[in-house]
């Protein structure tokens, strides 16, 4: 357990004084989940508190409640009379090949179409499973990723450590920081109650680890604005992830939009964003413009597949990293199943989400210790090797979900109402709050 709490203090530049897990439990997994959401949470917050210490002068403390943690993992929303979406396109999953298995991701619609491309079009699961069936795996993923697509074949982990790519990633700190060398003197505006009122957070992350993020900031009072393209949506995380956000739509390839976003940029404290490691590039908004329109900028982003290494351009979610680095691999062996055997909850999403909101609060008490901006990059895959490498966690249960989990507010959200379950993290003095509730994308204007 302080294994991984102390691989991500040291990763952070935090102190590596031991935080207390309460409660007893643990997620079902060949790894320690677990402890990764406890770890993860428990770095977010202790960045917190030290940001409370260098402005105040008073150290709060801080602790994780196991269960809890384990929960937010999965879903913190609790609707009352409706539904969530489902999480998952009816194609998207495992499928077996004529050589072992392949994960198609097909949840946004063009990269369904990038699948059909390769194998035809699929009305069902079973018409996915006959025409993959007769492809090789490596193959097909290849053709997949060509068509513009997401798949990734099941590699063992010794498989993935001899791939070039997990080699890549082996060479990659598990949270590379870049310091600025333009100044910028912002005073903290926040408080011990909301460290982070006053700040302006703008949110270009898709799904969760990124907009994870950009939740547990706005807990603290930053002012969240999300960006999506005009025709973006992802019914099934929405509800979870938008609370506490005001999100609008913007088309950077639109020069009237191009300009809203670029003044949003030049105010904004923190940008978040979760794109290809070329795609901001492409749109002439690379590191260097975007230190050129806010010198300023607390610039934090991650990947799928890590930073450098053939597959840094790769698209990738945490289904297909976990395929890829060996985890759904060994699970398999774990549960003694014939097929991938995934973590419980997308684990390496939720721990990287809660990694970059640490790493954007480092940044900041370090902008307002010296008056400079700086960047940080993590990875899908860096966390998942931090995982794997952990071992086992705890096979203890967890006591099941009941009532007093649940907080006592009413959440409106425009498909209902719902509760949250009570938060896992405790900072003395600082109770994550939420103001807004969640929201459709695009609900709000692009303005802060």
């Amino acid at each position: 357990m302080t294994d991984l709490l102390t691989a991500m203090q040291a990763a952070l530049g935090l102190p590596t004084t031991p935080i207390p897990f309460t409660r007893e439990g643990a997620l079902p997994s060949a790894f320690a989940v677990t402890e990764l959401a406890c770890a993860s949470i428990a770095a977010a917050g202790q960045a917190t508190a030290e940001l409370i210490h260098q402005q105040t002068g008073r150290l709060p403390p801080v602790e994780v409640d196991r269960r809890l943690a384990s929960f937010w993992f999965s879903t913190s929303l609790r609707p009352i009379g409706w539904s969530l979406p489902p999480m998952w396109d009816p194609v998207a999953g495992d499928y077996a090949c004529a050589d072992g298995w392949i994960r198609l991701h097909t949840n946004a619609p063009h990269h369904r179409l990038a699948a059909e491309k390769v194998l035809g079009p699929c009305a069902d699961r079973s018409e996915m499973a006959t025409r993959v069936a007769r492809w090789n795996k490596a193959e097909l993923e290849q053709a997949v990723v060509d068509a513009g697509g997401c798949a990734a074949e099941m590699r063992s982990w010794q498989a993935w450590q001899a791939h070039p790519q997990g080699r890549a990633v082996n060479a990659e700190p598990l949270v590379h920081f870049a310091p600025s060398n333009t100044a910028s003197h912002k005073p903290w505006l926040g408080s011990v109650a909301q460290p982070l009122a006053g700040l302006k957070v703008l949110d270009l992350t898709r799904v969760l680890a990124g907009p994870v993020a950009s939740r547990f900031l706005a807990g603290l009072g930053a002012d969240v604005l999300r960006i999506d393209p005009p025709t973006w949506n992802e019914p099934g995380v929405v509800p979870e992830v938008t609370l506490g956000k005001r999100c609008a739509r913007l088309d950077l390839h639109r020069p009237d939009d191009r300009a809203v976003f670029e003044a949003l940029l030049k105010d904004a404290d923190i940008l978040l964003h979760g794109y290809r490691a070329d795609a901001l590039e492409r749109l002439g908004l690379g590191a260097e413009q975007r230190r050129n329109i806010n010198p300023g900028l607390i610039d934090v982003s991650l990947n799928a597949y890590g930073w450098n290494g053939p597959w840094r351009n790769r698209r990738g979610f945490d289904s297909l990293v976990q395929m890829s680095s060996g985890i759904a691999e060994a699970g398999m062996t774990w549960k003694q199943t014939s097929q991938p055997a995934p973590l419980p909850v997308q684990a390496l999403d939720h721990g990287t989400g809660y990694l970059m909101a640490a790493s954007a609060v480092v940044l900041l008490a370090r902008r307002l210790e010296k008056g400079r901006g700086g960047s940080a990059r993590l990875s899908l895959a860096r966390t998942a090797k931090l995982l794997i490498e952990h071992g086992v966690g705890s096979q203890a249960a967890l006591r099941p979900e009941d009532n007093d989990d649940r907080g006592l507010l009413v959440e409106q959200t425009p498909w209902g109402p719902a509760h949250r379950l009570q938060v896992p993290l405790k900072i003395s003095g600082t109770p994550l709050q939420w103001t807004l509730a969640a929201t459709e994308l695009g609900a709000h204007r692009a303005q802060w």
